[in-house]
């Protein structure tokens, strides 16, 4: 028989229990932790011999003190460190948080990643936070928003329903880069009874013009069951990986098709999705079991283990 003393004890140890857990999805993880994903795998329609070594960041969410300039120059560094032939970012560099005590401008951000190096070059595409934080682009139902603009001004090509054809070894590839695909939020001042995207997928895959493997870039992960095996790799972020997540099992995920398509590679009829976790924080800055990550990506060489 449980004794008062007991139950006492049981009570405030798990209460400590949540207290610690709290402290550390708020206060570490999303400030201090910063994983590196792996993946080595060979896509479907892939050329034989073409080896891509790809890093991929997704949601930086640029604020302070989760999202600073010094943690972004890190995490530029940490990726110039590991060498990729191709950089690729997915979206959403700002901040989409009211929870900060300082909101990191894009004329900062995108000098800062505007350092990331790589021979075939590092390409972008925006985020459904790049586009919401824009009240100039809400309001005129259209870009540039002044992420684009920015981004663009550093040097970095922003993809949006465009493809460009690069070169590896002698080995041709293309890469695509979808519009966003709820950028224009439901308002009824602007006359927009919707969500509105901004993504065009037919209009993008009309221009690849030859059979070389296609990768496609697109912040959301929700376009993947309108994506056909002519592309190799979807690779998407948005969904921070439910942002917590305990045993594989994310119970919010910013998807309509919920855990589904939450995080990690996932094969659906021979067609190859990515989902990264992010590096930052959307709504509330906690992170828990999912921690920030840059993914490293190998292509055409070992079998995923």
């Amino acid at each position: 028989m449980i004794t008062r003393r007991s139950f006492l004890k049981l009570i405030g140890g798990g209460f400590i229990a949540t207290t610690a857990m709290g402290a550390y999805a708020f206060a570490i993880e999303p400030l201090y932790r910063l994983s590196l994903t792996h993946y080595a795998f060979t896509p479907s329609n892939w050329t034989p011999g073409l080896r891509l070594r790809i890093a991929v960041l997704a949601d930086l969410h640029a604020c302070d003190p989760w999202m600073s300039i010094k943690r972004i120059k890190e995490i530029v560094e940490r990726t110039n460190d590991l060498k990729p032939d191709l950089i690729l970012m997915l979206g959403d560099y700002s901040a989409g948080m009211n929870l900060v005590t300082n909101y990191v401008h894009s004329k900062d951000w995108a000098p800062a990643l505007a350092k990331l190096k790589a021979p075939l070059g590092r390409y972008a595409v925006l985020g459904n936070h790049d586009w919401w934080e824009d009240k100039t682009a809400q309001r005129l139902g259209h870009g540039p928003t002044f992420g684009h603009k920015a981004l663009e001004a550093a040097g970095v090509p922003v993809m949006e329903n465009n493809v460009v054809q690069l070169t590896k070894d002698g080995k041709s590839f293309w890469l695509a880069g979808l519009g966003d695909q709820i950028a224009l939020l439901p308002r009824k001042k602007y006359g927009r009874k919707r969500w509105k995207g901004m993504d065009d997928l037919p209009a993008t895959m009309a221009k690849i013009t030859d059979d070389a493997p296609v990768l496609l870039m697109a912040h959301e992960p929700d376009i993947f069951p309108k994506v056909s095996d002519r592309v190799s790799l979807t690779i998407s972020g948005h969904t921070h990986g439910g942002q917590v997540r305990l045993f594989g099992y994310s119970p919010v995920v910013p998807s309509r098709f919920k855990n589904k398509y939450a995080y990690g590679h996932i094969i659906e009829d021979n067609r190859h999705l990515l989902v990264s976790g992010g590096l930052g924080c959307s709504i509330a800055p906690v992170r828990f079991g999912v921690p920030p990550e840059i993914v490293l990506l190998e292509l055409g060489g070992s079998e995923e283990a």
